[in-house]
């Protein structure tokens, strides 16, 4: 759940006030399935959600002359937003009747959609609940595979688990900018493998000093304006300005 814009790495996106702001703004809208009975587990819906937005950005119909790929450049032309929204039973049903991709991770169903004007959702979309993602994980997390990248939240922000699947979205986009087409190619045959975790406070110092991309919320919702989320690249997978040695 974001009106925020990431910045770090080489990307062109900044918080600062600037030609951004004034550009029309658009939203790209995720929707979680939250279902009373068997929730996701929340690292898992985080994941996911990276996943999507990177399943999104490669789509063909995103790129060239594709059907969603004017709406998002003027998606990127503008702030970078992203929304999640959960849904359960018939609304997830009508949500997944509109153009979209549906993106399956252990627990958790995200459906991310093309962008659209901010002020301008499907009303199937738009009657979804923002609040009420509140997840658990029932068992910690393993350890993220090192050859993977992972996504790391900052431990000193409390986050509910929408704002941070979005701030997760953020992080990957981030680290998609910095791929060559190469690397983008074998990250997307390979599905996308990544890992967010929450660093520990050290941790934390040394990722947002590496020279990594990092995601800065703008502070519109729920935290203050400051870091989140820190890209690092897997040794496989990502060759970013600082990966962990073996």
């Amino acid at each position: 759940m974001s009106h925020d814009a990431p910045s770090g790495g080489t990307s062109p996106f900044h918080s600062e006030p600037g030609a951004r702001d004034a550009a029309p703004q658009f939203v790209l809208p995720l929707v979680v399935r939250i279902e009373r009975a068997a929730p996701p587990a929340r690292t898992d819906a985080l994941e996911t959600a990276a996943r999507a937005v990177l399943v999104m950005l490669s789509d063909e119909r995103s790129v060239g002359d594709g059907e969603w790929a004017q709406a998002v450049r003027d998606w990127q032309d503008a702030r970078i937003r992203k929304v999640v929204r959960r849904a359960r039973g018939a609304e997830w049903r009508r949500a997944a009747g509109l153009p979209g991709i549906t993106v399956t991770g252990g627990s958790s169903e995200v459906r991310v959609f093309p962008p659209v004007p901010l002020d301008g959702w499907p009303k199937e979309l738009a009657k979804l609940q923002v609040s009420g993602t509140d997840l658990d994980d029932p068992e910690a997390p393993e350890p993220a595979d090192p050859a993977a990248p992972v996504l790391w939240l900052n431990p000193e922000v409390e986050m509910s688990a929408g704002k941070a699947m979005a701030q997760a979205g953020h992080a990957a986009q981030l680290a998609w900018w910095e791929l060559s087409d190469e690397d983008r190619d074998a990250w997307r045959e390979a599905g996308f493998p990544l890992a967010v975790r929450t660093a520990t406070p050290e941790r934390w110092g040394e990722l947002t000093t590496s020279g990594l991309p990092l995601v800065r919320d703008a502070g519109f919702t729920e935290i203050a304006p400051g870091l989140t989320v820190a890209a690092e690249g897997g040794r496989r997978w990502c060759r970013l300005p600082y990966a962990p040695t073996p």
